[in-house]
């Protein structure tokens, strides 16, 4: 215990901010071992995708000494491996209620370091700041956000002078850097930074030229478009921009949800801001069915997601699932587009993607999970003549819509798949006729998830043990159908490219029924399922009725793995 608390004290001794600096002196007094122990076991890990985490006192927490350290580290980092007049950094924020003040201290910090600095003064998207720092060439840019975390949570994300997230071995780099910072109350801070000529801000031109270059990449010509949307930002920063960007693209019928329009970090209508959650889209659903509109669009919390619900012939709200939306996609740009090209999804998300680009005769490849191996997959087939991505994509709602904006976008992805919709209704068709048009190319298509959740002391080890079993001795079936073979990616990564690399991640083959991939999340104590099956179209033309059925055999598979790994991991 002492050494814990001579640990503690010595971080109060280090932290700048008196409000953190009295909430765990309080622990210290009360010797809340339990807790104090958590808060101070070592440091938020600084990895590609910067730092996330609960927003409280303590060296494993977020907080504004955190912050500090972490801007002096990536700070030494920049100034190692770029040149003086290089070191432009671009700087954004969501809008809960601690991102202004960790903004405000890492352009304090930067500035001090010698940067210059261009920083959004409002919350702003996630995919305007990346935007921003590649159009304006920056190093580096910094986007304070937990993106769709619960609202107790912030985070530090950093984007490289590429304009794509930071991949290895930058972030070990960083994390080292950050390790060498000592106190946060030593690290220098510019105490007028918005004063000098080093920090200025970024005005409404830089939506304005984003907005021209999207045009550049989206099908059809101005005017309108006729479909009436519901729109939600979830309480988060894209709201006056999606809509904005919405009506001068031609959608004259945009209804905001106004409970859940102004940016608030609290959210208070959502149990979790995430559109993906049951119950996330209520509000918007209600709102639908009370005005008939044709299409729901929900961003999340920084606008880099894109959730869409469309209604079902009986007029139900229908989700589409992150599949269904990025191959709906891809064949509209792909039919609107000429000459090569690249189209890339990550490996748990959908196979159909390749028959797509197969058909189109364009170049498909998959990656590791993560926008930032979608981007530097892009760029790496770029680089060999194969084209400029057409669409990048993964399951979880994240899209990237030509090359704009290195980094999945909630607002082009919006934009792109309303002037879809507008396409199908000047055809007297809707979303869903055209997803039945895509099961009739290329084959019916399911997707399910199931995780394997292990909230026990040994849980990891219990994952490991799960994932060992399905590595020494497969299953032979699930449900009725055979595994013909099974993949390991944690070997082999010599043989692929660098952005399908190693990692702990098994595939069992199905044959020409589909796929089943099981991987530990990365975040929580849990193992993923994912089940892609795939069916002739009907001879019926019942797809919808197909679909329900693949479904429904994809989860009832997911199931079946889900207690075979559970009695292996004991």
């Amino acid at each position: 215990m002492s050494d814990l608390i001579d640990r503690t004290r010595a971080w109060i001794a280090g932290d700048p901010d008196p409000a953190t600096r009295s909430e765990l002196a309080g622990l210290v007094q009360t010797r809340d071992r339990e807790e104090l122990a958590d808060r101070m076991n070592g440091t938020l890990a600084f990895g590609t995708a910067g730092i996330r985490g609960v927003v409280e006192a303590g060296s494993n927490r977020m907080n504004l000494a955190t912050v500090i350290r972490t801007t002096a580290g990536l700070a030494e980092h920049l100034q190692r491996t770029t040149e003086p007049h290089d070191r432009l950094v671009v700087i954004g924020r969501d809008a809960r209620p601690s991102s202004d003040s960790f903004m405000d201290d890492t352009i304090a910090v930067l500035a001090a370091a010698g940067f210059t600095v261009r920083f959004f003064a409002a919350p702003t998207p996630t995919p305007l700041v990346a935007y921003a720092g590649l159009s304006l060439g920056a190093c580096a840019s910094i986007v304070i956000t937990a993106s769709h975390n619960p609202p107790r949570d912030n985070g530090y994300k950093v984007y490289a002078a590429n304009g794509a997230q930071i991949v290895s071995p930058a972030d070990t780099e960083i994390a080292a850097c950050i390790a060498e910072v000592g106190a946060a109350t030593d690290v220098p801070r510019a105490p007028n930074a918005f004063e000098t000529s080093s920090v200025e801000a970024i005005d409404d031109e830089m939506f304005e030229q984003y907005l021209r270059d999207v045009a550049t990449v989206l099908p059809g010509v101005a005017g309108d478009r006729g479909i009436s949307i519901v729109y939600t930002p979830m309480h988060g920063v894209g709201g006056r921009f999606v809509t904005d960007a919405l009506r001068r693209f031609g959608f004259h019928k945009v209804n905001p949800v106004a409970r859940q329009f102004a940016p608030d970090g609290t959210f208070p209508t959502v149990d979790f801001p995430n559109p993906e959650e049951p119950g996330a889209l209520d509000l918007a659903h209600e709102l639908a069915q009370a005005i008939d509109a044709d299409i729901v669009f929900a961003n999340d919390p920084d606008t880099d997601r894109l959730a869409v619900s469309v209604p079902d012939p009986g007029g139900v709200w229908r989700p589409l699932t992150g599949n269904q939306i990025g191959c709906l996609l891809a064949e509209f740009l792909l039919d609107h587009h000429e000459g090569p090209g690249v189209v890339v999804n990550s490996v748990v998300s959908s196979p159909l993607l390749s028959r797509i680009a197969d058909r189109h005769a364009v170049t498909y490849d998959r990656t590791l999970t993560g926008f930032k191996w979608i981007w530097n997959a892009a760029l790496d087939l770029a680089g060999t003549g194969a084209g400029e991505l057409v669409l990048g994509y993964e399951e979880a709602l994240g899209y990237s819509v030509g090359t704009t904006v290195r980094d999945k976008d909630g607002i082009s992805a919006a934009l792109a798949f309303g002037v879809l919709a507008a396409e199908a209704a000047a055809d007297e068709e809707s979303v869903l006729d055209r997803l039945g048009t895509l099961f009739e190319r290329y084959g019916v298509w399911a997707s399910a998830q199931v995780s394997v959740r292990v909230d026990t002391p040994d849980g990891s080890e219990r994952i490991a043990r799960m994932m060992d079993a399905l590595r020494s001795d497969p299953p032979t079936s699930l449900q009725d159908l055979d595994v013909s073979g099974m993949t390991d990616y944690a070997v082999g990564a010599d043989e692929r490219p660098r952005y399908l690399g190693a990692t702990n991640l098994i595939e069992l083959d199905l044959g020409d029924a589909g796929r089943v991939l099981a991987r530990p999340s990365g975040t929580e104590p849990k193992l993923k399922i994912y089940v892609d099956l795939t069916a002739p179209y009907p001879r019926s033309g019942d797809w919808m009725g197909a679909e329900a059925d693949l479904t429904r055999r994809a989860e009832a598979i997911g199931e079946d793995l889900r207690s075979w790994l559970t009695d292996a991991g004991g």
